[in-house]
């Protein structure tokens, strides 16, 4: 979590005091190419994915060595897929304080705003928002450098890009392709979030949900029940600026379920 001179450097210093980043410094395009290269650093499997740079408090640098052995280390669970500035992990850390998770944001600063969100928010509330983190990766072509087999119980995409024409749905987060990975990442009962205000997509999110063998509809009964419902349309700034303009929003969520030829 280190930036350089200048307003930037200013702006880490501040993060490290409590306070919380200025978007102005993070200005960043609204969408990036999916499917183009990026260069970043990305773990050969999960095994080398260093998860005391991003939960300190989890994972300290001295275990003690002692004659006991020590609990196994706990594993990331929800997985915030194109986390934009980070308003749905900072919802969901006080409601699963002892959960890990994680968000996953392709662009470069908006990447480095939400770490520097996440260190002001733990030095001005201590002992809060050490559950929280985030990673500058494609999720759509990294998911399993991640995680390992059946390991996530909850993973959200909140009004991700509707890529409108036809030669570019290839480049939408939710496919049956790609629900094939999420499937393989997700324990059986787990959840599929989706939500966005573009009608089309909604309707093709859901689609592609339903007529994949390793996903079911989650009941009205239950979704009403669910308390992460309601943060998906006012956690983050998409969805409060879709509530500001009066907007219809159009959600799809689904349970992991297994089949016996697992």
């Amino acid at each position: 979590m280190t930036r350089t001179n200048g307003a930037s450097g200013q702006q880490q210093q501040a993060s490290a005091a409590g306070k919380l980043p200025r978007k102005r410094f993070y200005r960043a395009r609204a969408h990036s190419n999916p499917l183009s290269d990026s260069h970043f650093p990305v773990p050969v499997s999960p095994d080398e994915v260093d998860l005391s740079q991003h939960y300190p408090r989890y994972f300290p640098a001295d275990n003690g060595g002692g004659e006991v052995a020590p609990p196994p280390p706990p594993r990331i669970r929800f997985a915030d897929v194109g986390c934009g500035f980070g308003g749905l992990l900072v919802g969901l850390s006080p409601l699963f304080p002892d959960t890990l998770m994680i968000g996953m944001e392709l662009r470069d600063k908006v990447t480095e705003y939400v770490k520097e969100r996440i260190l002001a928010l733990r030095a001005s509330n201590p002992g809060q928002y050490d559950n929280i983190s985030v990673v500058r990766t494609n999720s759509m072509k990294y998911i399993p450098n991640y995680f390992r087999k059946a390991q996530l119980t909850k993973m959200f995409f909140l009004f991700p890009d509707p890529h409108f024409k036809e030669k570019n749905h290839r480049r939408r987060v939710i496919s049956m392709q790609l629900l094939d990975e999420y499937a393989y990442v997700m324990e059986v009962g787990g959840i599929i979030y989706t939500i966005t205000d573009v009608e089309e997509l909604g309707e093709w999110m859901r689609s592609c949900l339903e007529k994949h063998p390793l996903f079911e509809a989650v009941p009205d009964e239950e979704i009403k029940a669910d308390p992460v419902v309601k943060l998906l349309s006012t956690a983050t700034e998409e969805s409060q600026k879709v509530a500001r303009n009066g907007g219809q929003t159009f959600h799809a969520i689904f349970r992991r379920i297994s089949l016996q030829e697992e």
